[in-house]
């Protein structure tokens, strides 16, 4: 039987290059995003494997719903559910930040993965098995400068994988969470607003991470053993020690 896998964000970045990285292990496809010309494109590049895509953002929970019920029968055994839709709005202070860069944080990093979690589970509860994999961020575990709501947004993230996991482990459901540092992606260029200079700046003076980087470890750990779970990873590139200390040749 063909395992399946759900990606979500799938349209750039880490979501994209998971899905990629997933079909070459062999896993069927539902790639999920706001785009659905680049699902399109996603759905054309991967000849591997089946690609089913679905267009919805993860803030809509009525749509999330929708979209995951509606999936056809030979679609609803997912065996894997990447949540890493996720963005940052802005870099400031908190006395200066906005509320609609606020909202759209807390509604896709955390209630978006709440959102999708809920509507997957019952396809792999009712099957006692499944893995869901939950992209954090150092931002999780280290809070910086200007970066309150995000940071507060991706601590939700690491609280509520290690919950899922108490909950779901006699459920025979493995929970866990992949925790990048800089990765070279959109990213910067969304917290921005667009400004791709300021965005590349970010990653000039040493080699950041690419998302195939992300990639690759998720598909090992959703390739180990049955009674293995790789449960927590803190992958940064070789020049990042922290959050805040970096190792850069300008």
């Amino acid at each position: 039987m063909a395992r399946i896998a759900l990606v979500t964000g799938a349209t750039s970045g880490i979501g994209r290059a998971t899905a990629v990285a997933l079909a070459k292990a062999g896993y069927h496809i539902i790639a999920t995003g706001r785009r659905t010309e680049r699902l399109q494109e996603l759905q054309q590049q991967i000849t591997e494997v089946p690609v089913h895509t679905l267009t919805f953002d993860v803030r809509d929970r009525e749509a999330v719903q929708q979209a995951i019920s509606g999936l056809p029968a030979g679609w609803k055994g997912i065996d894997v559910l990447v949540n890493n839709a996720g963005n940052a709005h802005g870099l400031a202070p908190v006395q200066s930040g906005t509320l609609d860069d606020w909202d759209a944080m807390l509604d896709i990093n955390v209630k978006g993965l709440l959102y999708v979690t809920h509507a997957v589970l019952p396809l792999m509860l009712q099957r006692k098995q499944g893995h869901i994999i939950n992209i954090g961020s150092i931002a999780g575990k280290e809070v910086y400068a200007n970066g309150n709501v995000y940071c507060a947004s991706k601590f939700a993230v690491d609280a509520l994988s290690k919950g899922m996991r108490i909950d779901l482990v006699q459920e025979g459901i493995k929970v866990s969470e992949v925790n990048p540092g800089l990765v070279e992606t959109e990213f910067s260029e969304v917290r921005f607003k667009g400004d791709k200079e300021r965005a590349a700046g970010v990653y000039q003076g040493y080699e950041p991470l690419r998302a195939e980087d992300i990639a690759d470890l998720i598909t090992f750990m959703v390739t180990r053993p049955a009674h293995v779970n790789i449960a927590e990873v803190m992958i940064l590139p070789a020049a990042q020690a922290s959050a805040t200390v970096l190792n850069k040749q300008l």
